[in-house]
This record gives structure tokens, sequence and C-alpha cells, in this order.
């Protein structure tokens, strides 16, 4: 299972409290937690075989699977768009402001198309704006205000801003153009799925176990994380990290089940035809193509 980012972040506690727990092992599987040499790789793995199982964005599915990349979403992650600019201003920036500042941002496809789509909403292109890529944490490029702004999600970047004492505020990508999908979800190779599909129904059961687990429990699931991950974030910033990302998966308190990761249609839709208007893509796919809740499924 290739991750979206090349450090660990608590995005993969859930497959790493599954994996401790014997979770997946009980369902047969010994699964291989790998993390990509950079943030645009992750579909590179997955299209190419060298990976079967992603957890990456939603756009990075769309983008690379237009392009006939053998890759398809199973399953979301979360279940709204919570990625925006964030500045040290103390309410939201109008991202019309931005014209001629500097930007901190990443290499993958969804910070790429979410920050294209909120500056066309204001009348700019990215060439109005420098951009600043960071190759795995925008965050101490806004704390040593080397930027005016960073692109980033608030239970990541925001998490890590407030585990550092910093105020922070956050112009939502949904409310300048951008469709209120969610972020991540977690992705097959189209050919594994197709040959593998009672293996990824077990997967998604396991993962499913491992985010409840970690929800009831998240001192032992944070701790887990550090244990294997040492060096990726502070005690402080993976605990507030997961304290802020277990509620956007399901409803505080409920036991997750199948239908809190199932994809909808609509959503979809409004991801592909964001990425089409705003030239993210060449051309739009069938909607069907780029999804699929049949691993979700008894």
């Amino acid at each position: 299972m290739i991750q979206e980012w090349p450090t660990a972040d608590g995005f993969w506690i859930p497959w790493i409290v599954a994996k401790d727990k014997g979770f997946y092992k009980k369902e047969g599987i010994d699964l291989d937690i790998m993390a990509p040499p950079n943030t645009s790789a992750t579909m590179q793995y997955l299209g190419t075989g060298r990976a079967d199982l992603a957890f990456g964005t939603s756009v990075d599915v769309v983008t690379s699977a237009s392009k006939g990349v053998p890759v398809v979403s199973i399953a979301r992650y979360g279940e709204a768009n919570n990625w925006g600019l964030m500045t040290s201003t103390g309410t939201p920036i109008n991202p019309a402001s931005l014209k001629g500042k500097k930007i901190g941002t990443y290499t993958d496809s969804w910070s790429a198309a979410q920050l294209q789509i909120m500056l066309a909403n204001v009348g700019l292109k990215l060439s109005d704006v420098t951009l600043v890529t960071a190759s795995d944490d925008t965050v101490p490029l806004l704390v040593q205000k080397k930027v005016d702004a960073i692109t980033g999600v608030t239970n990541a970047e925001g998490s890590e801003l407030t585990s550092l004492g910093q105020k922070y505020s956050v112009a939502l990508a949904k409310n300048y153009g951008a469709p209120n999908a969610p972020v991540f979800s977690l992705a097959a190779n189209s050919s594994w799925l197709s040959k593998n599909p009672a293996l990824a129904k077990k997967f998604l059961k396991a993962t499913i176990e491992g985010m409840n687990y970690a929800r009831s429990h998240p001192t032992y699931a944070v701790s887990r994380f550090l244990k294997d991950y040492p060096k990726a974030e502070t005690k402080a910033f993976a605990t507030l990290q997961w304290k802020d990302t277990a509620p956007l998966l399901g409803t505080a308190g409920k036991t997750l089940t199948a239908s809190d990761l199932t994809q909808t249609n609509a959503a979809w839709t409004d991801i592909v035809d964001a990425a089409a208007k705003y030239k993210v893509i060449d051309k739009a796919g069938k909607v069907s193509s780029y999804y699929t809740n049949s691993a979700l499924q008894k």
C-alpha cells in the first residue's frame, strides 16, 4: 500500500493500528505500508503495479485515470473538502489579495488543482503568484514568514500550526469554486482489483476495524504511530492531528461501517466537472470510471 506523502503522518493511523492489532492478518493480508519518494509519485506506483493499493487524493485519481493510468478509488477517507489557503492573518484571506505574493505548496495534483480553481474564481492565474514548493511540509515556510500563505488541510497543516502555538486562519477552497468532496480516498490498481475483488473487500473490512479501534483508543493509536515513525511528527502534533481527523471519518462516538466509506456519484461528478472546467484534465471520462463501491459491498 503506497501512501500519499514521503514522510509519515497521522492519516496513516488506521492501517498502522489494523496491522498491529492483527486485523489484516486475520483476513489473510500481510500489508506492506510504503512511502513514496515524493508527493507526486503515489499514482505512478499504483498505476505501474509497484503497489496494489494506495492512500491518495481524489484529484490524483482523476488526473491519473484520465490519462489512462489503471487506478480507481475504492473508498472515501473523510466526508468533505477541508483544504484551503492558510495565513497568519486573523481572518481568512481573500485569494484575490495574493496577486504578486508567495504561496507555499506541494507537487501533488490535488494542491495544484485546488489552488488553480481558487485563483480562477477571483480572476487570477497561477502565473499571478509565486509558488514556493515544499518537499513535505509547508508549515515552516509560513512560520518563518518566507511565504504569504500556504496550501493545506485543517487536520494536517492546521493541526501542526496549532501544535506549535501558531494562530492561523484558512480560506477554504470549497468557498471559492472547488467541489466540496472528500480530499482523500483509498484507491486500487484496476488490474489488481479485477483479479482480487474478495481480497479488496477483506482489506477494507480490516481497515474499518482499524479506524474504529483507533477512534476508541486514541492514546494507543498515536503511540503506535510514533513507535513506527518516531521522527515523523511531535507527539503534540500527532495527537492533535488524529483528534482532528477521527471525527472527519464519521459521526463521533458512532461505530464506523462500510457506509461511512461509501462514495457518491454526486461528489465524484463535482470533482470531475471541476477538473474539466479548469483544464486540470483534458477530457472527462464517465464518472463511474473513477470510483467503485464494489469492495465495500457484502
